[in-house]
């Protein structure tokens, strides 16, 4: 079944390494096919950044996301310039503390940037915080596959920093699927 993700924020948030450590995830950890793709230019400095992967129980032929089922937003203005317009069958996982619209479609509100911050002190593994949040929801890879390729993926001396963002995604995925059937 192919699923097309598509990740947004501002530039320096680590939206381009989720991509790739999602990919990473499902291409070699959970034998799927997958291709990552991302937007460069301004945006890197502090605009709205995009990134998008392809995953796939068969070969991609195409590429290009064309009709994301799968939101990862992490800010207002990438809400506004790449999830606003999100179809109503899809699933958008939205920082909840950066992004103040809500989409049309179902979506689950984690504040990973907030909780990255005051459980972590470290608000740079926001994105790691959020890609465990998104296995959780949608288990689009497995939680083994993710962790290895976040492993595989992040500096040398922060592994364990890293390994406990994506816990505190994963716990706060599996919440705000319990939040949704309360």
């Amino acid at each position: 079944m192919r699923h097309e993700i598509r990740f947004s924020g501002f530039g320096g948030q680590g939206i381009i390494l989720s991509a790739v450590i999602l990919g990473r995830a499902a291409a070699i950890y959970d034998q799927k096919y997958a291709v990552q793709t991302q937007v460069y230019g301004p945006e890197a400095r502090g605009g709205a950044s995009m990134s998008a992967v392809v995953i796939d129980d068969e070969p991609v032929l195409y590429p290009e996301v064309t009709r994301p089922d799968i939101y990862v937003i992490m800010s207002q203005e990438g809400f506004l310039k790449y999830g606003a317009g999100a179809p109503e069958e899809a699933v958008m996982l939205l920082d909840d503390g950066l992004v103040q619209d809500r989409p049309e479609c179902r979506f689950y509100p984690i504040p990973a940037t907030y909780e990255a911050k005051f459980t972590l002190n470290r608000v740079i593994v926001a994105n790691i915080v959020m890609l465990g949040a998104l296995v959780a929801t949608t288990r689009i890879v497995s939680r083994e596959a993710i962790e290895k390729a976040v492993l595989d993926s992040v500096p040398k001396g922060t592994e364990d920093l890293n390994m406990r963002a994506l816990k505190l995604g994963f716990d706060l995925g599996t919440r705000s699927i319990q939040d949704e059937t309360a």
